[in-house]
Order: C-alpha cells, then structure tokens, then sequence
C-alpha cells in the first residue's frame, strides 16, 4: 500500500504539468482542440517506444483485434471524453481552479463503484469530502468575483471529465484482467482512443489552422510528463489495489496532490498570485483529506 500511495502522489505532481501547460498554451493563443489532441498522438509513440523491446505491445494489439468493441469504447470514454472536456475548461478559469475542480474525480469514482459489484466504501466516501470541502474553499474568492452563470461552462465539463476518467480506467481494468502491465494498458487505450483525437485534430485544423511551434514544444511535454509518466504511476498504483474498494479510493485521492502541485508551478512557471489565506485553508484540508483516507484504508 505505501508504494502504491508513493506512486498516486508523485503521479499527482506529473499530472499537474497537464494544467500548468494547457492554461499557458491558452494564454498564448493556442486553441484547446490542439492542446487535447498533440497530447495523445505525441504519447502514442513514445509508449510504442517503450513496448519496442521484447516487442510487448504484440499481445495487446492481439486482444484489441479480438475484441476492438470494448476497447474502442472504454479508452474513447477514459481518454476522450476526459481529457477533451478538460481541456476546453481550462479555456474559462486558471490552471489551479481547473485542477481544484478536477478533484471532484475523487467522489466520482467512489460513486462508481457498485457498478462493479463491489459495496460504496461509505467510510471513503465521508472522508472524501473533506477534500471536497478543502476545493470549495479555495474557489470562494472566485465565487464572489463571478456570476454562478460564468462558472456553470467549466463547471460542467469537469463533472463529464471526472466520472469519465475512472470509468474508462476501471472498464478496462476489468477488461484486461491483469493480463497486462500499465504500460501496455495506456498504450492500447491511446491507440484505441486515436479516432476520437484524430477527429478532434481536424477540428482543430478547421478553426484554428496548424499549431504553433511553442504549442507543439509544450504539448509535447505534456505528452511526456502526464501522458506517460503520470499516466503510467496513477494506473500502476490503481492495479496495485485494484481489488480493495477502499484502498482504490485512497489512490485516487491521491490526485488532490495536482491541487497544491499546480499553485506551486502556477506561482513559478506562470506568475500566478499566491494563494489567499482562504486558498491556503483549503490545500490544508486536501492534504488532511488525503491522509485520513490513507489512515481509514489502513
């Protein structure tokens, strides 16, 4: 369990390069289609790369040929209709509210799960919402300098991103059955997903003519860092538990870590104002969310 947790944290501090860039990239005229799309087809192969040896993605492309249905449909679902949103949010708010907000994953996947057979960790559940208590916290600035209607788009979108995520992740966690490794999974769910990012790319193409070279240099370190290293730990540290409700929930509480990760960087890379002492209160609830979650699993 301590490797698993050590995985989700620093999982969370990859991930929250996503936001930090996709806000930058926005900042910069960078249109969201393209910052969604590059990530995925610049992570295709660099996993490719890393399965090159032993030549361990054959087996997965023989399970996708065997049933391209289901993968197809989970990976668009927990790729797709995850990050897309994601990103088009990160068009309306800052990179800290997008990845405060994201958190709400936390309770999405925790409801999840009794359409897995498995009963609602309720102990989790309750726990949980002292880290959606610490996120609400730090939005209250916000809150009162805009109107309910301006926080509804970007609101809307994560609530889709949020329970997509877990959903496509667990589906094909029960779809592989522990036949293969992270690696190998995030591969065949980017290759499988590559339909929906292709047709978004023509999107982009269509509105916003073709990327420019500093969208591509960061995309492509989002690719890097949270397509394939993030990605890799979070669903590494998911398998590790994967069959404990409770712990599965602390993993994914885990991702609250993107919250304080991402002030920091916003702070340093993006010259962000420092958190107010309502922001500060909040990242103090997430953190003791997290390990009471940790301590309630043990």
């Amino acid at each position: 369990m301590k490797r698993a947790l050590a995985w989700g944290i620093l999982g969370s501090f990859f991930f929250a390069f996503t936001f930090v860039l996709n806000r930058s990239m926005n900042l910069s005229g960078g249109h969201w289609l393209w910052s969604a799309s590059l990530r995925y087809l610049f992570t295709l192969p660099l996993l490719f790369a890393l399965l090159l040896r032993g030549r361990k993605y054959r087996p997965v492309l023989a399970d996708i040929r065997a049933r391209p249905g289901a993968w197809l449909l989970w990976s668009t679902v927990g790729f797709g209709l995850f990050y897309a949103p994601l990103s088009m949010a990160s068009v309306y708010a800052e990179s800290w509210f997008t990845a405060s907000a994201w958190q709400f994953t936390i309770v999405a996947g925790i409801l999840l799960t009794p359409l897995f057979g498995r009963r609602l960790p309720v102990k989790n559940l309750l726990l949980s919402l002292i880290i959606l208590a610490g996120i609400a916290l730090m939005q209250l600035p916000r809150l009162r300098q805009s109107s309910p209607a301006a926080l509804a788009a970007p609101m809307l979108l994560i609530a889709v991103a949020a329970f997509c995520y877990p959903l496509g992740n667990r589906k094909m966690m029960a779809l592989c059955g522990g036949r293969f490794s992270p690696q190998q999974r995030v591969f065949g769910m980017t290759l499988c997903s590559l339909p929906f990012w292709i047709a978004c790319a023509a999107a982009a193409l269509a509105r916003a003519g073709w990327p420019s070279a500093g969208q591509l240099a960061q995309s492509l370190c989002v690719a890097l860092f949270s397509g394939v290293v993030a990605t890799v730990l979070f669903f590494g540290a998911t398998d590790m538990v994967k069959d404990n409700p409770r712990r599965l929930a602390v993993i994914e509480a885990t991702q609250s870590g993107e919250v304080v990760f991402t002030l920091l960087l916003g702070v340093l890379a993006l010259g962000d104002a420092m958190p107010s002492p309502l922001s500060l209160a909040g990242i103090a609830l997430i953190v003791l969310g997290m390990i009471l979650n940790s301590l309630a699993s043990a």
